[in-house]
């Protein structure tokens, strides 16, 4: 995942970096980083995302 796709996601998700992090367990710092691309992406973070899409009762387009 690059770090346009994460924020193009986010933003599909209807979600604030804050309430992203909040649901990823992070600290929006952390979600402003991968999204800046000062820090990498983890690769489990495309996994995570699918879990935050099922509890928003959201299908969002790739």
């Amino acid at each position: 995942m690059t770090k346009e796709e994460l924020a193009a996601l986010r933003e599909r998700l209807e979600l604030t970096q804050q309430q992203l992090a909040e649901k990823l367990g992070v600290d929006r710092v952390t979600i402003a980083r991968w999204e800046t691309g000062t820090r990498a992406i983890p690769v489990f973070l495309g996994l995570a995302l699918q879990t935050v899409e099922r509890n928003l009762g959201r299908k969002v387009r790739r």
